[in-house]
């Protein structure tokens, strides 16, 4: 009776081994899948999206969006009653350590939405923009802009984002969707206004590597003024645009990057044009801007950047930047003669921009991650080509 008990138990003893060596020998790959890391399943520029793939992304925003702390509020304070917390003022967006970036945050979500339907953040995403999208929430930031001191809280930066954000869910075939997009109409239409106020008076383009330039506002608006039909403030981005952009030639590229730009000023203006331009006058108008590409230079331009630091909230702009150069080019490109030279050079440095700048999306760090994935899925959607019309 001991020898068999003895026996039962050695035999025991190897099926629990075995067990534990099967899924590391033969389903490994299902292992390595089911436990892999960001990092290890980042998409390829081209692909579509695995539902894994967009959880991830997904989670990114749905934590931050409802993180208060730390927060960068950019809020002008007149008297004791206007010292308030971030949710106090923004109770839709005051998350992400600042206004834009939670915006953004908003609409990736939304994006997920609509080109993922049924995946397995669908229920997530709606829980959380069901809380933060309510119609009481979205007043309460309409009063925060009426505020006198705010008239140009987020200009223009934040007010591109937001009309994304409106355009985004506008024709929307969906329950929540219809009611986001209804509760975001005060706000929008402030926006609208004061950007139709604000063109005249701009004299001179903002040109720089972060959130004023005017390239990139101008660019957003002009999508949302054509998915809105509004032709008012079409026909004043178009006329500013020429107004500011017309006449540059020869782009000097050696002075891009600066050592905290998550923009390209040169990209961002060229991205403009193509959606200002008919395809020949583009073309001749680039051909003058940036004359060397034609010869396969383009200085800094083409070659990604790296983050020595990820952990420093303004060098690890440089990681928007690798994403943000990557959509300009995906425009550009879309905007050239199929046979034009360029369009491989630009969608070779494209690729390159945007496997450098997917590595950094999920550092681990708050100070990216409150606001990268945004950038990785506006291009990895193609959202400045498809929606621009």
């Amino acid at each position: 009776m001991k020898s068999n008990f003895g026996f039962g138990v050695s035999w025991l003893v190897l099926a629990v081994c075995w067990l534990a060596w099967v899924p590391a020998s033969i389903f490994g790959q299902e292992t390595k899948q089911d436990t892999a890391s960001p990092l290890e399943n980042l998409p390829t520029l081209g692909s579509k999206l695995t539902d894994s793939q967009v959880a991830m992304f997904a989670d990114l925003a749905l934590k931050n969006i409802q993180t208060e702390y730390p927060n960068k509020p950019s809020n002008v304070v007149v008297d004791k009653a206007s010292v308030r917390t971030p949710k106090e003022m923004h109770p839709a967006f005051y998350g992400c350590f600042d206004w834009h970036s939670s915006v953004h945050g908003h609409w990736m979500l939304v994006k997920l939405l609509k080109e993922f339907p049924g995946s397995s953040a669908d229920q997530r995403i709606r829980e959380k923009l069901n809380q933060n999208l309510t119609a009481e929430n979205l007043t309460a930031e309409l009063a925060y802009f009426n505020e006198k001191q705010h008239k140009t809280f987020e200009r223009t930066y934040g007010w591109a984002w937001y009309l994304k954000l409106a355009a985004e869910l506008d024709g929307w075939d969906d329950a929540d969707g219809k009611r986001w997009r209804h509760n975001l109409v005060g706000l929008e239409e402030l926006l609208v206004q004061r950007t139709k106020d604000y063109l005249p008076k701009l004299s001179y383009p903002i040109r720089t590597g972060v959130h004023p330039d005017s390239g990139f506002g101008l660019a957003l608006i002009l999508d949302y003024a054509r998915k809105m039909k509004d032709n008012e403030l079409e026909q004043a981005i178009v006329g500013r645009a020429k107004d500011f952009y017309l006449s540059d030639t020869d782009y000097p590229t050696k002075y891009e990057p600066s050592g905290q730009d998550f923009f390209s000023s040169c990209l961002n203006e060229a991205d403009l044009m193509r959606r200002v331009l008919p395809q020949a006058e583009f073309v001749k108008w680039f051909d003058k801007y940036l004359p060397g590409l034609n010869a396969g230079d383009g200085g800094n331009l083409l070659t990604p950047v790296r983050v020595s630091d990820v952990t420093d909230g303004y060098i690890v702009h440089l990681a928007g930047l690798d994403l943000s150069r990557a959509w300009c080019m995906q425009g550009i490109a879309s905007a050239l003669p199929v046979n034009d030279a360029r369009v491989k050079l630009l969608e070779a440095s494209m690729t390159a921009h945007a496997k450098t700048g997917y590595e950094y999306v999920f550092s681990g760090h708050y100070e990216g991650d409150h606001w990268l994935a945004t950038f990785a899925i506006y291009l990895h959607t193609q959202a400045g080509v498809l929606d621009k019309e």
